[in-house]
Parts: structure tokens; C-alpha cells; sequence
């Protein structure tokens, strides 16, 4: 009897083990802990950039979503994403335009790809001034990656005020809030890989293409 009670001790502490990880991840989604079982698929990137959460559910499942944001890590990771300029600037030197030779060679590599450039300023001047300068910075970078062979059409640039968006909190003159940002933000829906749902392939080309000419 003594065995016998041995093994089903064994065997609950073995059952309580297996669940445990189970009951964590139920009560990780419970309410009042960040998850919520009514919420719809998609709803947990609400905050990535890609729109609302039904427009989420949609692209996250047809892949579109998941894939822009692999390419969004895959070019922050191999491509530097800034450009900064000299106070009260919008022109490019020659750092900047070896940055944009690095961007623009990572989006030759995805045709199918759209990209956003934004332009910050440093919070030096008035709000409206520093508006229309950050747009002239993001519209330099634009058109510097348009001569670099890059599609106008894939490009929009924006404008995300210093005042808004600084690296360095400072009222001063601050060249690393003086800069523009661009990134990944999303597909050209007409191109035919866009249109056959290729988004691993686009996302992968690089690896895909390395693998099969070896």
C-alpha cells in the first residue's frame, strides 16, 4: 500500500508540473493581467505602426502584417535608419549619403516594399517653422534615395516634430534630434508577389536566394 501511494504522489506532483505552465499561461490572459480572451486576433500589435486592430486581425492573417514587420526588424538590424543634419539644415553631407547608400541597396532588394522617411527637428524655434523644416529633411532624404534607383512611389515622406519625438530631451541645440527616421511600412499592393501572398519569400529573399545558389 505504501508503494502504491508513493507512485500516485509521484504521479499528482508529476500532473501538477505538466499544469502549472498551462494554468500560468491561462491566467497571463485573464482579466486585469493585459490579456482579454474576447479580444479579436491581431489586437496585441495594436501599437506596432500597421493601423487598427480589425485591419491587424486581417493582414496578420493573410500574413501581410507579420512579414512587414520581420522586413522592419530585418532593415533597422542591417541598415542604419538615421540621417542627422546641422542646425537649421535640411541639406545632406556626405555621412548622410552614405547612409542613404545603405538604405536604398536594402530597398533595391525588396521591390515590393514601401518605406516611410520622418523628419524630426531639435527644439530650437517654433513649432510651425520646425514643422516645414522637418518636412524638407524627410523630402531631401526622398529624393536622394529616388536618384539612388529607388521608386518614388514606394517612398512617403513625413514629418514627426523634435518637440514630439527628441532623442535629448534639451531646449538646446541638439543635433541627434536634428535627423530623419525611415522605416519599413508595408507592401506595394499591386506588385504580383504582393498579390500571390509571397510575404515569406519577400521577407526571405536574401536567404532563400542565398540558399538555392549554393
Amino acid at each position: 500500500m505504501k508503494l502504491v501511494a508513493r507512485t500516485l504522489t509521484a504521479q499528482r506532483v508529476r500532473a501538477i508540473g505538466l499544469a502549472l505552465p498551462v494554468l500560468t499561461a491561462l491566467a497571463a490572459c485573464g482579466p486585469g493581467t493585459g490579456g482579454d480572451w474576447n479580444r479579436e486576433a491581431g489586437a496585441q500589435i495594436r501599437d506596432a505602426g500597421f493601423g487598427s486592430p480589425t485591419t491587424n486581425n486581417a493582414l496578420y492573417h493573410s500574413g501581410q502584417l507579420h512579414y512587414a514587420q520581420v522586413l522592419s526588424q530585418r532593415f533597422a538590424q542591417e541598415v542604419p535608419t538615421t540621417v542627422t543634419f546641422a542646425f537649421n539644415s535640411a541639406r545632406l553631407d556626405a555621412e548622410a549619403e552614405a547612409v542613404l547608400r545603405h538604405q536604398a541597396a536594402f530597398m533595391r532588394q525588396f521591390p515590393e516594399v514601401r518605406f516611410s522617411v520622418y523628419g524630426h527637428t531639435d527644439l530650437v524655434g517654433s513649432a510651425g517653422y520646425n514643422q516645414r523644416l522637418g518636412q524638407r529633411r524627410a523630402r531631401a532624404v526622398v529624393h536622394h534615395l529616388v536618384a539612388l534607383g529607388v521608386e518614388r512611389s514606394r517612398l512617403d515622406a513625413l514629418v514627426s516634430l523634435g518637440e514630439t519625438q527628441p532623442i535629448v530631451a534639451t531646449q538646446t541645440e541638439e543635433r541627434r534630434n536634428r535627423r530623419t527616421v525611415t522605416e519599413v511600412t508595408g507592401f506595394v499592393e499591386r506588385h504580383p508577389a504582393v498579390l500571390d501572398g509571397r510575404y515569406a519569400q519577400i521577407a526571405y529573399r536574401s536567404y532563400v536566394g542565398g540558399s538555392a545558389a549554393q
